[in-house]
Formats: structure tokens, sequence, C-alpha cells
């Protein structure tokens, strides 16, 4: 392909066609003179650029970066062609990927490698690929180029924010404290055997370890503790309600910050937390991992989630946990509090669920409704939004008493202090003995 270079000769060609004919030369010579320089140059200029297909392309760098963090993938550009040429390269990615899109010029001699950093600021949680590499090479004159496209893969994992880690300090604060007072060793209380002692006038009969009386000539007493080894089950509601924004991010966004926080204050408390994301599927499942390993592994399967525009399957995701689920957990669902999704979707089903587990319904107040509800009455308008929201308001107290009344604990909370309180809930009832 020609350049700008060849157009601006062309046009002085022009000029000099103009000349000739005033000066009286034949016209027609003079501009077939200047084309069949002009198309030699270029050809020759051509043939001296490097083959942009024979360049080699390779990417490396960083894997995963947190939202709203900054990091850098580079690409490599090696000529393995005798020849050196001048390169403009154009390194295309996903616009949510953050990415200058500004081409490298430079001048690569032959079997030389060059390392084209890109910084990249995604905008957006989830999986940003790059795309094509476009790479044009001049000839040494300027005057034509040639360009060729390679496809380098490479997926950036843009990773949830965690923004409520910051209240983990905090959270593991209280965690001790509760773990001290329930360190109580209730008279047949909790599931785990801790001491023998010597029978008092009160104690539970129930507790009379038969043997170790006829050994000790004592009535001696088993002691139990509360059982440290509890299992969470964080639930993702992925279905179309978790696309609703609260704030500046989606519904779902906030869900995940908040399971992140409760598995990672759990884990320090030695349950077992796994995870159910589905919608009318099973998106992804964590389960079975222990220790440190746990938040990274956490972490990595809910950052590609987004909210899929289909009715929940509540029947489906109850199945999922009764079938993985065998002993008594704790069961978190994060989902809305909308009556059309829950009232047909959750209630038929909560009984069963209910009856095996203790369950949480946990669900980002979005303020935009109690903004509604107390608007001023100060134009005729203004009744019915006040009315919409009032109206949505009160459809959440419904939908949430139905919930109490079949046994389950509801958490209606801001985005901003969301997190934290799903968490103190937890605590609350590893206080109180019920988990």
């Amino acid at each position: 392909m020609p350049t700008a270079r060849t157009a601006a000769l062309a046009a002085a060609g022009c000029v000099a066609v103009i000349a000739g004919s005033i000066l009286g030369v034949y016209p027609q010579a003079v501009f077939g003179a200047v084309v069949a320089l002009l198309a030699a140059l270029v050809a020759v200029d051509r043939s001296r650029a490097v083959d942009p297909r024979r360049l080699t392309l390779a990417r490396s760098g960083a894997r995963t970066v947190r939202l709203g963090e900054s990091t850098q993938v580079a690409l490599s550009v090696r000529n393995p062609t005798g020849t050196g040429g001048r390169l403009r390269v154009r390194d295309a990615w996903t616009p949510s990927a953050g990415a200058a899109d500004e081409p490298y010029e430079l001048s690569l001699p032959a079997g030389a490698t060059a390392l084209l950093p890109t910084v990249l600021t995604p905008t957006r949680r989830g999986d940003r690929p790059a795309g094509r590499v476009t790479v044009r090479s001049l000839g040494p004159w300027g005057l034509a180029f040639r360009q060729a496209d390679h496809d380098v893969a490479w997926t950036l994992r843009v990773l949830p924010r965690f923004a409520s880690r910051k209240h983990l300090p905090e959270k593991l604060s209280r965690l001790r404290t509760v773990e001290g007072s329930t360190a109580i060793r209730g008279r047949g209380q909790g599931s785990e055997f801790d001491v023998l002692r010597e029978y008092v006038p009160g104690d539970d009969v129930r507790s009379i370890d038969w043997r170790a009386t006829a050994r000790r000539g004592d009535v001696m007493l088993r002691t139990w503790r509360p059982e440290r080894s509890r299992r969470v089950v964080c639930v993702l509601d992925t279905g179309r309600t978790s696309a609703v924004r609260v704030g500046d991010e989606p519904r779902l966004d906030a869900a995940m910050d908040a399971a992140l926080l409760l598995a990672a204050v759990a884990r320090e408390a030695g349950d077992q937390v796994d995870l159910i994301a589905a919608d009318h599927r099973v998106r992804t499942v964590v389960t079975a991992v222990q220790g440190r390993s746990l938040l990274p592994r956490l972490i990595e399967a809910v950052a590609p989630l987004h909210p899929a525009m289909v009715e929940t399957d509540f029947e489906l995701i109850t199945s999922e946990v009764l079938r993985r689920e065998r002993k008594r957990s704790l069961v978190v669902v994060f989902t809305a509090l909308e009556p059309g999704a829950l009232g047909e979707g959750l209630l038929p089903v909560l009984p069963r669920l209910a009856a095996r587990h203790r369950v949480l319904v946990a669900a980002v107040h979005d303020h935009a409704l109690t903004e509604l509800a107390a608007r001023p009455l100060d134009v005729p308008n203004d009744v019915y939004t006040a009315a919409a929201g009032a109206r949505a308001l009160a459809d959440r107290e419904r939908i949430a008493g139905a919930l109490s009344r079949n046994g389950v604990t509801v958490l209606d909370f801001p985005a901003d202090v969301f997190a934290s309180r799903v968490t103190d809930a937890y605590l609350d009832l590893k206080a109180s003995g019920k988990l």
C-alpha cells in the first residue's frame, strides 16, 4: 500500500504535468513518465520492507489483576529475517481492558527482538481478552508499506475489588471474642467431646459415661463443646435480578464482596465454606477447599461470573444444596427481595431447605427506593413517583415477612454496609450457639 509521502510525490508529479503542458511538452508523455517513475519507486520501496507475516510475536506478563488496579502485559516482536525495518505496531484489546490505543513505532534490526509494554487498567470485572495485533512494515523511503494481522492470544482475568477486606481486622477481632465466650463447656451442649469430670447434682444424667464410672468408682460425666468445624454455604443468585445496579455496580458484585468477607472470617473460625453460583443452571461450584487456598480459589471462581438475563431456578438451587450438603449447614442465599422472583421461585421450595439447614436470605437494599418514597410532593407527577417507591418498599417487607414465617432470617442492608452486616449475622449465630 502507498503512503501519504507517495501521495505527496504524486501531487508534485501533477504539477510537473501542468508545467510541461504550459511549456508545450506533450502532457500524456510527462504523465506516463511520472506514473512509471512513481510506480517503480513504490515497488522497490515495498520490496525492501520487512515482510510482517514473518515476524514472531508473543505475550508475557500478568494474568490477573484486581478491579481498579493497573498491571502490565508485554508484547515481544522478533524479526527473524535478514533485513531490518521500520514498524508500526497496534496492540488491540477489548475496550474494557483499559489499554492505551496509541500504536508503537520502532526500528527493528535483523534478528532483534523488541518488547512493547501495554499498561492495562480494566474498568470491568471478568475475562478481558486481547485482540489482534496489526503490524505495518514501512519501506526505507517511506513510500509504501506492508501490513499483516497476528492473533496473539492472551486473557487477563479481572478479579473483584473485594473492598470489604478492610473490615477483616475488625471481624477477626470479634471472632476471637466470640470463640473465647463460646469456649464455655455447656452441659450437654455441642457435639465434640471435651473432657470427663465428676458428676454434680443438676447435671444432665444423659451425659453420664458409665464405662468411665465403672473404672473410676465415681460417677463421671462427659462434657461437650460446640463443634468448631461447621459448614457455611454461600449461594449466589446470578439471574436477572442480580443485574440491577445499586449505586455504581451490579447487585451481583455486592453479593460477591459480602460472600468473600464471610468466607474469610468463616475460614479463620475453622468452618468449611462452599460456594454455589446459579441461575437457570449451575455456573460454578467451589467445595472441599481448606486453609489459605480457600479465598484465592473463591476469588478466581467468581471473577468471570456475570448476571444472566433469565429467571432464577430456585428448585435447581435447592436440589443442588440438598444434594451436596448432607450435614446441617448455614446456607446464605444472596438474592433480591423481589416478590416475583422469590414469591414464585423460592417460597414454594423453602420448607425443604429450611427443614435441613439454617437459611439466611441476604439482599442489597436499594436506597433509590427510599428516596423515591420520601420525595416531596411538589408537582402532580411526584405523587406517582412516591407511590411507586412506597409500593416497592411494601412489597419487599411483604416478601421478607413471608420468608421469616418460614424460619428464614432476612438481611436487608444498603450496599455500603451489606458485607459487614452479613458477616455480623454469622458471628451472632456463632456467639449464640445457633450455628
